[in-house]
């Protein structure tokens, strides 16, 4: 086959070479002739005589270009005739009558120039085109040998290729279904014997392996379900068809399926006659702990849901490539008892609570007998003892925040913050919060702008709280202003909700702390200029205004500042 393709080929390329210098031989040097006998006579045509000089010019470069260009038998004389006449054409001596032979003579010698090559690209035309019949013909003769040799092939020599390949497809598609009994037998000694043989042992091989690994997956997978049997946490295994591939008798237990084999049935059957378990399978409320009864006693159980991944063997990808190919095989989830640490964390809320309301009323005491301490009717004090008051008072008013903040988180925490929805305007809001720190901001000397929207619709919000995340951002931004700076206050309509934000022109959050700034306790570590607060305040701005069903984030840039926003939605009445 190589060999009769191979001739096919020589031969196509040889007649289409020929065909191709036949062409070219038709298109160059006669049609050269041809364009430059036309640019010539034109010159005569469109100049009278005498030629001037430009004719001249012209007519000459075409008549070497033609000089150049002799082609054909004749045309060298003729064109010397052409060069003599022209000659004659440019003489100042010769009468009028002369002349105009001479431009006779040389249109003449042009016909004839023109004659020839017609004449030449003609019997070359009739040459290329019986090279053209030729090379069909051979083409044809050596096509049509090719088609009689390739089908004779195709015919009488089908089950020699295909036979073997189709019975090797066959075993490795048995070989894909891990069926490792299958074996390849061929009768002849040639190559495909040889691939027989090595499938052959391939198979051998794959069954050994089956064999000598099938007791040590068995042992392996007694021993996971030993370990998952176990654990003190309720742990479901479920198949990608939503069948229960384990489940553990501590999650029987706290699903009070005690008394029913669950492995092999689907999800859909249980949660038929099983709240709990449709909760925990189909609502997956990850989010917060959630209560159940449990030998009469409150218990508080934490959801884990993870996907399990298995390596795609089904995957056309290469080996070296299979890890990356995964596909999903079901899910686990896993049920973890919190109630030790939901009584800590209530004890503690409660804690908190006590300590805070006891800690308000002699702090606020306090801060009375230092009013009293600076009035000078009880006496009057020395400049040392003047100041010392007032870092007593400054400190005072910090530990009464931090009390406040924390009765504020008590309420937060137990879930029992009281909201007094009303519609309220923003711009009594933004009033309210300046009138709160403008004392401080003046002693800095910051200026507080107002950027208010025109026609800002009323929100739907409690006004002491929003008030309060107000006065708490402001606070922050004054806090790490420089002074003689400038705070902007920004009140705009963004579709149904209204946005609130206070920018300051401070040295920025460093991106590492942004996503933790409204975690309780948190704090950014201070550079000693500015004092830290009690890492509440922002907490607590969140969860007031998560209440109220808007929404609250920060933007900064280092050495740019911080923008503190958050969103209301605006009121229906």
């Amino acid at each position: 086959m190589f060999v009769v393709v191979l001739f096919f080929g020589a031969v196509s390329l040889f007649y289409i070479n020929e065909i191709s210098n036949s062409a070219k031989v038709i298109l160059k040097d006669n049609y050269e002739t041809l364009n430059y006998v036309r640019e010539m006579q034109t010159v005569l045509d469109d100049n009278e005589l005498p030629l001037n000089p430009a004719a001249i010019s012209a007519f000459n470069t075409q008549l070497v270009k033609e000089e150049h260009n002799i082609t054909e038998r004749g045309e060298l004389q003729t064109v010397k005739n052409l060069r003599r006449v022209f000659d004659q054409l440019q003489s100042p001596s010769i009468t009028t009558k002369q002349r105009e032979l001479a431009e006779k003579a040389a249109r003449y010698y042009l016909r004839q120039i023109e004659a020839l090559n017609m004449n030449a690209i003609v019997l070359k035309n009739d040459k290329a085109h019986a090279s053209v019949n030729r090379a069909t013909l051979f083409l044809g003769l050596a096509g049509g040998f090719t088609f009689l040799v390739l089908f004779s092939f195709s015919v009488n020599f089908p089950g020699i290729i295909s036979d073997p390949l189709n019975a090797l497809l066959q075993g490795i598609r048995e070989i894909s279904r891990k069926n490792y009994q299958q074996r390849i037998h061929f009768e002849k000694n040639d190559e495909f014997a040889e691939v027989a043989a090595a499938f052959n042992e391939m198979a051998a091989r794959l069954n050994e392996w089956e064999n000598s690994n099938l007791s040590r997956i068995m042992s392996e997978k007694l021993r996971i379900e030993t370990i998952i049997e176990e654990m003190h946490d309720a742990i479901i295994g479920v198949n990608e068809k939503q069948e229960i591939l384990f489940i553990n008798t501590a999650a029987k237990h706290l699903l009070n399926l005690n008394s029913q084999q669950m492995e092999g049935k689907t999800v859909g059957e249980i949660t038929r006659n099983n709240d709990l378990f449709r909760a925990i399978i189909t609502e997956q409320q990850m989010d917060s702990p959630f209560k159940i009864v449990v030998n009469g006693k409150d218990s508080y159980f934490q959801l884990e849901a993870r996907e399990i991944t298995v390596p795609n063997l089904d995957s056309k990808l290469t080996d070296d490539r299979l890890n990356l190919a995964r596909k999903a095989a079901g899910d686990v989830y896993i049920l973890r008892n919190v109630t030790e640490f939901k009584e800590r964390d209530v004890a503690k809320t409660n804690f908190i609570a006590t300590i805070s309301h006891e800690l308000k009323t002699p702090i606020s005491a306090i801060k009375m007998s230092l009013k009293l301490m600076a009035d000078e009717r009880v006496g009057q004090l020395n400049t040392e003892q003047t100041q010392l008051v007032q870092h007593i008072s400054e400190d005072t008013e910090r530990l009464l925040k931090i009390t406040y903040e924390l009765l504020d988180l008590s309420q937060v925490e137990t879930g029992n913050i009281q909201l007094n929805f009303v519609a309220a305007r923003p711009e009594k809001i933004i009033e309210y919060a300046i009138k709160a720190v403008q004392f401080e901001a003046n002693q800095k000397g910051v200026i507080i702008e107002q950027l208010i929207g025109s026609k800002i619709p009323d929100i739907q919000a409690d006004v002491e709280k929003t008030a309060w995340v107000m006065i708490n951002l402001m606070s922050n931004a004054l806090r790490y202003s420089a002074p003689q700076s400038k705070i902007t206050v920004h009140v705009v309509v963004k579709g149904k909700v209204v946005e609130f934000s206070v920018k300051d022109r401070g040295k920025g959050i460093d991106p590492q702390y942004q996503q933790r700034l409204f975690d309780r306790y948190f704090q950014v570590p201070a550079d000693g200029q500015n004092k830290a607060g009690s890492g509440l305040g922002l907490a607590i701005s969140k969860e007031f205004i998560i209440a109220q069903g808007g929404e609250i984030g920060v933007e900064s840039e280092v050495g740019m500042g911080s923008r503190f926003h958050f969103t209301l939605p605006v009121s229906n009445g």
